[in-house]
């Protein structure tokens, strides 16, 4: 049964011959921004699944689409929900991060929600709150090539118990954008799970497998269980273009770019990098390209690049995460975020 809200569709216990033959056809039934019901063997308890918050990260719905194809009842009740879906179905499909003069939806889950996107993010919530899920998954691409890693904004237990279910990597970030992971960290544990590059088609077995596990578990956090063997990494920075900057990927550097980065940059992502690794080249500007902003707002490009007869090299050892080698991404969200190293 479907009915409408100011923000979103609402679709209780969808059946496997109502949801399409195809992820497009499934999008196009949902029609915008939608929170699913299914119900589950044990009707007192429930977890919340979120994905396509991103039109172009399409590994969650996949994943969702297929487990509802398939029918299993989940151990408990599922809430699902479906965000951008606009901009996932706007040619070529699964192409645009957020359309055109749109916000982006998981920039949003903060006051003021004075936007479409913001009544979508307040009215989740606001559900979530209701529901009070005993945990979380948000479901994510990366939009070059990346292994499957998780991100968090509040440590325990119970996040490193998610964590495995996809990964055995995970980053405490304390960076604040307005995403849902942090409006519920301290209400329900929730985890965003980076599930690998766009368009690698490993990405959607990561999702579909860790989807599965997560609903067919009886005990996501048994007691006396050992904790998990996950590898922790901390307080990532982003590094962004300043306005009006520039960037391009190429083998050589484009001389109507600020900044070239190499033509396969994305390669680089969790690799261990050292002082002096070049990643790209440096147009007049040189590092004040670059905004390198820490969660206290500091720049911190100087620590962390140096430049050498016009080569962009980093200058100190540490990890790289979420690179693109999309020009439009780079220049609308951020180049990639570095990761210090303070492994443990």
């Amino acid at each position: 049964m479907k009915h409408y809200t100011n923000g979103l569709r609402i679709w209780d216990n969808p059946q496997t011959e109502e949801v399409g033959d195809t992820v497009e056809e499934f999008l196009r039934l949902l029609g915008g921004p939608t929170w699913l019901n299914i119900p589950g063997k044990d009707p007192t308890r429930s977890r919340a699944i979120v994905t396509l918050l991103h039109g172009n990260e399409p590994s969650g719905v996949r994943a969702i689409h297929r487990w509802l194809q398939i029918g299993i009842k989940p151990q408990v009740n599922i809430a699902g929900v479906i965000g951008a879906i606009d901009a996932a179905l706007a040619p070529p499909g699964f192409a645009f991060r957020t359309l055109p003069g749109r916000k982006d939806l998981n920039r949003c889950f903060r006051e003021p929600y004075d936007s479409p996107e913001g009544q979508v993010a307040k009215e989740v919530l606001q559900r979530l709150a209701h529901l009070k899920p005993e945990a979380l998954i948000d479901l994510h691409n990366t939009s070059g090539q990346s292994p499957c890693y998780t991100i968090t904004t509040k440590m325990g237990d119970k996040q490193k118990a998610l964590t495995s279910i996809f990964s055995n990597q995970l980053v405490i970030t304390d960076l604040r954008l307005g995403s849902l992971m942090e409006a519920t960290e301290t209400e329900i544990p929730t985890i965003a799970v980076e599930c690998g590059g766009n368009r690698d088609p490993q990405s959607d077995r990561i999702a579909f497998d860790g989807l599965t596990r997560f609903t067919q578990t009886d005990s996501l956090f048994p007691s006396g269980t050992s904790q998990p063997n996950v590898q922790i990494f901390e307080h990532p920075i982003r590094v962004e273009l300043r306005a009006g900057m520039t960037v391009a990927y190429a083998t050589t550097p484009v001389d109507e770019a600020d900044c070239t980065l190499r033509f396969d940059a994305d390669k680089l992502n969790f690799d261990m990098l050292h002082p002096g690794e070049p990643i790209g080249w440096i147009g007049p500007h040189q590092l004040d390209t670059f905004l390198a902003r820490d969660a206290k707002g500091n720049n911190r490009v100087q620590e962390l690049f140096t430049v050498v007869n016009g080569e962009l090299h980093i200058a100190q050892t540490g990890r790289i995460l979420m690179m693109t080698t999309d020009p439009m991404m780079a220049s609308s969200d951020c180049l990639f975020y570095f990761l210090p190293c303070a492994d443990r």
